[in-house]
């Protein structure tokens, strides 16, 4: 059968024959359990865990553990390759401007009366940009030279819609170049094999950045990784589901042993309340996310790609940029940033976070908000040291696109810096994540 007979698009075709391909091999799969069962039930039934049983009954189940979540790991927690990188999607269109601003800047003093950033109160940072106050909880870090923004970040390709702009950010360009699937998932690959946890979306649905061949995880809190059921069978039937793939010599054994594994680290690290180290406290929303990060990290799940995201950026009125909504968001971004960098302690040499948002806001206010507009922030904070609090090209606000903030940096050429950097990988690797943009490095690291 050819790609194209199982979708509309290249991306829906992948996803459901990826989705055939596992369910037929879950079927060949139950008929030999169901063959197998039968030969030995009546040996097993004293035990209360069957090949039957397990099928039927096991809440995580077997078909889970077959899913292309665990076709890409290892069962060994030595895994080669070390580092995280975490993409934050900031849903909306985030009005960058206030955020991190040019100090004084004539055009924002003329078209921004009331949301321009007041330079008395915000922190200066380099060449004359001045950052919200909201971000004070990351003074730490910005002074270290661990923090820094890249301004005036697009594509050419995106427009001002919410959905094709976010699609085209999270899959790495449009997705009839992609075939649906998301730049962070390309790299994961690239990373080669790794733990179960390897990948991860945290939320309880995946990140389109996510999908694709890797096999992400999503999970709301390590908890939420475990056998469904009373807590007494969880490890028998875990015991049962290793031992039904020992000896059929079944391209997913290891697979399945490492899925196994995950279950036990899971378990190891749910069994007793997270205590944040360093004094680190986490506020709730955002915070919850990073806090799961944290704890895999920590516990050596050896996490390569990781997705997050938060939503409520779409500010065409009410904006609070100096006080009111945008500011308490700014605050809680800078609250879970903090936590997450204190509580990782030396850790944090090897995480890099970047956040992102679908496209800025134009640069004059409408009544108490703004409109979609195209350039915008990036911001990133790193265990290694940046080349400035302000970085990249910036060509100022006295020439416009229609409107908005031009296209100074592209947001790919972004995104595939701080990857070269993160893990080491060659030009012509970050290339092939962004398959349809030429790669150009731009100074982002010391």
């Amino acid at each position: 059968m050819r790609l194209s007979e199982f979708g509309p698009t290249p991306g829906d075709a992948l996803l459901r024959a990826e989705a055939a391909a596992v369910q037929a091999e879950n079927a060949a799969v139950r008929d030999e359990w169901t063959r197998l069962n039968e030969a030995e039930e009546a040996a097993e039934d004293g035990r209360g865990v069957t090949r039957r049983t397990v099928l039927l009954g096991a809440g995580l189940g077997a078909t889970t553990l077959l899913t292309s979540q665990f076709l890409n790991v290892r069962a060994s927690f030595g895994a080669t390759g070390t580092g995280t990188l975490i993409h934050v999607f900031l849903f909306g269109g985030l009005d960058g401007l206030s955020l991190v601003a040019p100090g004084n800047d004539p055009v924002l003093t003329k078209v921004r009366p009331s949301l321009a950033l007041p330079t008395g109160s915000s922190i200066a940072l380099a060449r004359g940009f001045a950052l919200n106050r909201a971000f004070e909880p990351l003074k730490t870090y910005l002074d270290a030279g661990q923090l820094g923004f890249v301004h005036g970040v697009s594509d050419p390709r995106l427009s001002r819609s919410h959905f094709q702009c976010q699609d085209a950010c999270e899959l790495g360009g449009l997705p009839s170049e992609t075939a649906g699937r998301g730049w962070l998932d390309v790299l994961t690959e690239k990373l080669g094999t790794g733990t179960a946890f390897r990948s991860i979306g945290v939320g309880s649905t995946l990140r389109r950045s996510l999908v694709g061949t890797q096999g992400a995880l999503a999970l709301r809190n390590v908890g939420a990784l475990a056998i469904n059921g009373d807590e007494k069978f969880r490890q028998p039937t875990a015991d049962a589901i290793k031992t039904m793939f020992t000896g059929l010599d079944h391209p997913a054994a290891d697979s399945v042993k490492a899925a196994v594994g995950a279950l036990a680290t899971a378990s190891k690290l749910s069994s007793v309340p997270y205590a944040p180290a360093n004094g680190a406290k986490y506020p709730g929303g955002l915070g919850d996310g990073f806090k799961t990060l944290a704890q895999l990290i920590k516990g050596g799940a050896n996490v390569r790609t990781a997705a997050v995201s938060m939503g409520g950026f779409d500010t065409h009125s009410n904006a609070g940029t100096n006080g009111g909504h945008l500011f308490n968001q700014f605050t809680q971004i800078a609250q879970t940033l903090r936590a997450f960098f204190d509580d990782l302690g030396e850790a944090r040499k090897d995480v890099t976070v970047v956040l992102s948002s679908e496209f800025g806001r134009r640069v004059a206010q409408n009544g108490s908000g703004t409109d979609h507009g195209h350039g915008n922030v990036v911001t990133i904070l790193s265990g290694k040291k940046l080349s400035g609090s302000v970085i990249g090209e910036w060509g100022g606000l006295g020439s416009l696109d229609n409107g908005d903030v031009p296209e100074f940096n592209n947001m790919f050429d972004v995104f595939g810096t701080i990857a070269q950097k993160q893990f080491g990988l060659s030009a012509a690797e970050v290339a092939s994540v962004f398959r349809k943009r030429s790669f150009k490095p731009l100074p982002i690291f010391a």
